[in-house]
């Protein structure tokens, strides 16, 4: 290693950092090759092969004072990666987990997001993507081993931080503190949710081998006793692995509880959060809960990387001495359909269709240069030959798909579910839907009358397009609530169409997001009332719905929100692919139903991934919802492609349907 070559002794630089060495005799010679005679044997322990089931994942120290994990009583060092189940279809959880394996990793990692699976209170959704029994026993049948990250806030850079956006009606709860109404719905939650979870645990048999209370609540801190509330909450309900607690290095004191162990996540090997996790349990191995690979794109902003080397750099100096590991984000997947978050710079900021996250494998499932450096430094240091590579799944590019039918925004109303009529707005969560949940995620409309023209008062959240009857007038959002409305004849149609597009996934603000209108909508001070309601949730069986609709020929261009209806023609055997928007705006795709996410041409991404298996043979039905103005065609691309390629490169496609230089 280059940085320890300039000590004398890397023996003596460990003892300055506190830091244990999990298996004896093991030293550092080549920042290529480990040649220690005791060779990892991180991958040796498996779900098949360790039959006997005692005592689990456990921390011991041994005469010198050292910690480390044992499993089964065997020395084991976790070598982790997550992969989240909710951002990867569900046929190729298989594809993405040997590719973990294949690289060197033993254990995957993934949160559970709660506002996916009860988006309505008290109906619970675990099938198809959402299917965690399945992927846990998919990690076990392949050989790894799972680390659970139930919440029930996970961050994890999706909406409202993984709670359910119901938990903001009114009145409104303390989130994650032990206020009766949130303690008694995560309750209610963990009682669904836990009896699936028992039987993967590693006692019972399963692959589960710790589970995560919270999660980095250091950094949030509201009340002192809502993590222990959580800890027994888990033990009461039959959790019998190793608890752990994840906060950076300013959080990990005020995010620890008793009884669990505390990791800490981190962007590199930083040698004063390691001296105090050490000085916090010095009888403890230390975990790197998170050792971030890279990170998240926000719409507006530059695309983020991290460099290869880096990463191997940073993991050599990991497994030098002996520190247990989880990579985020092995494979980022996609924030398919709404689930996107969001954060707040003096104006909201929504997180990008595509979680990428510059990680060691690509959205799609492809090896990247970070992939193939770790493969050949696990492969140099482990004690059997590593899996061979899986195949990479085929990309392809399909005939430019046409969107000739359209339906303007305000045709389509007679096919949505009945709408709610008040006497004053609420916010999206409080509509009277979804028995008694409200509406989690998509737009509102508000319709309302008026007679007469001035100042338009209305607190929006998150972004608004404003009509007179049919004819857009100006756009609110939180920083602009006020729009003049120009003098009218008689009374004339109010509309307001709000988009939520992404609740705010970390800080305190998560408490105030509530999306749509709020009560007071005035012009000129005088109080707007006698609402009509929609709610555009667009759900699949939205569209099943609207295909018997007329659809018209599309105009050669159009302004303002419309549904515009096309055919994508696969072939016999779909696979992958990215879809391409040019001179489109901003929207949504969806295929046979499925929302693909959104796009918008402020980058930094400009492609959405499609999965093959979401793709019927011939035919496929697409629909885009664009907001602002009609753009063409939609093409396909074999790679994703980002605004710097436009910057940059030509954007010209190469033969191979490409655009130089993605």
């Amino acid at each position: 290693m280059a940085y320890l070559s300039k000590h004398r002794s890397w023996k003596k630089f460990m003892a300055i950092f506190f830091l244990p060495t999990v298996l004896s005799g093991f030293a550092p010679h080549s920042e290529e090759v480990f040649k220690s005679p005791a060779r990892f044997s991180w991958s040796n322990l498996t779900p098949s092969e360790l039959k006997n089931r005692f005592v689990g994942l456990s921390t011991k120290t041994n005469a010198l004072g050292k910690a480390y994990f044992t499993l089964e009583g065997h020395k084991f060092m976790i070598v982790g990666g997550s992969i989240h189940y909710f951002r990867v279809p569900r046929e190729y959880w298989k594809d993405r987990l040997l590719k973990l394996q294949a690289c060197g990793f033993n254990t995957v990692t993934t949160y559970i997001p709660w506002n996916l699976h009860e988006q309505e209170r008290g109906k619970f959704d675990f099938s198809e993507i959402l299917d965690l029994e399945a992927y846990v026993l998919l990690a076990k049948t392949i050989g790894l081993w799972v680390i659970l990250r139930p919440g029930p806030y996970i961050c994890a850079e999706v909406d409202l931080g993984g709670l359910p956006s119901w938990l903001l009606r009114n009145p409104v709860t303390d989130l994650r503190t032990t206020n009766k109404g949130f303690i008694e719905a995560v309750d209610k939650y963990f009682d669904h949710l836990i009896p699936k979870i028992l039987p993967l645990q590693y006692r019972h048999g399963g692959p589960v081998i710790a589970v995560q209370v919270e999660n980095e609540y250091g950094s949030f801190q509201k009340d002192r006793n809502y993590m222990n509330y959580l800890k027994k909450a888990l033990l009461k309900r039959g959790i019998v692995e190793l608890l752990l607690t994840s906060d950076d290095k300013d959080g990990i004191q005020i995010g620890s509880v008793n009884g669990a162990l505390t990791t800490i996540n981190m962007n590199s090997f930083t040698k004063d959060s390691f001296i105090k996790l050490h000085k916090m349990q010095s009888d403890k191995p230390i975990m790197i809960m998170e050792y971030w690979t890279g990170w998240y794109d926000s719409w507006g902003s530059k695309h983020i990387e991290k460099s290869a080397e880096e990463i191997r750099h940073t993991v050599y100096k990991f497994i030098s001495y002996g520190l247990s590991f989880n990579m985020y984000m092995f494979h980022g997947g996609t924030n398919f359909g709404f689930i996107n978050g969001g954060r707040y710079e003096n104006h909201h900021i929504s997180v990008v269709t595509s979680y990428d996250y510059d990680a060691v494998l690509s959205e799609a499932g492809d090896y990247t240069e970070k992939y193939f450096k770790l493969r050949k430094l696990f492969a140099s240091g482990s004690a059997r030959p590593l899996p061979p590579l899986p195949p990479l799944i085929p990309k392809a590019i399909y005939p430019s798909v046409n969107l000739s039918f359209y339906l303007p925004l305000f045709d389509i109303l007679p096919y949505l579910n009945q709408p709610v009529m008040l006497h004053t707005p609420v916010t999206m969560e409080n509509l009277p839907i979804n028995n008694g949940s409200g509406q989690p995620f998509g737009l509102v409309l508000y319709e309302t009358s008026i007679c007469s023209g001035g100042s338009l008062f209305a607190s929006v959240h998150d972004s608004a397009q404003v009509f007179l009857n049919d004819q857009s007038i100006g756009i609110l959002d939180e920083n602009h609530e006020v729009l003049q409305i120009p003098k009218i004849q008689g009374c004339q149609l109010l509309r307001i169409l709000v988009e939520n597009q992404g609740r705010i996934n970390y800080s305190w603000r998560i408490q105030s997001e509530q999306k749509g209108l709020k009560e007071v909508v005035s012009i000129d001070g005088l109080l707007l009332t006698n609402f009509t309601i929609y709610s555009l949730d667009m759900k699949m069986s939205f569209f099943k719905r609207l295909r018997s609709a007329s659809w018209r020929l599309a105009p050669k261009t159009y302004n303002g929100p419309a549904f515009y209806w096309g055919i994508l023609n696969a072939g016999s055997s779909p696979t992958d692919t990215f879809l391409h928007l040019p001179n489109w705006h901003y929207g949504f795709v969806f295929i046979n139903g499925r929302n693909l996410g959104r796009y918008w041409d402020i980058g930094p991404q400009r492609t959405l991934y499609l999965p093959g298996p979401w793709l019927h043979p011939e035919d496929n039905e697409v629909i885009v919802f664009e907001k602002i103005e009609k753009g063409f065609d939609i093409q396909t691309r074999k790679k994703p492609q980002l605004q710097e390629c436009y910057e940059t490169g030509s954007g010209l496609p190469d033969a191979a349907g490409d655009a130089d230089p993605c």
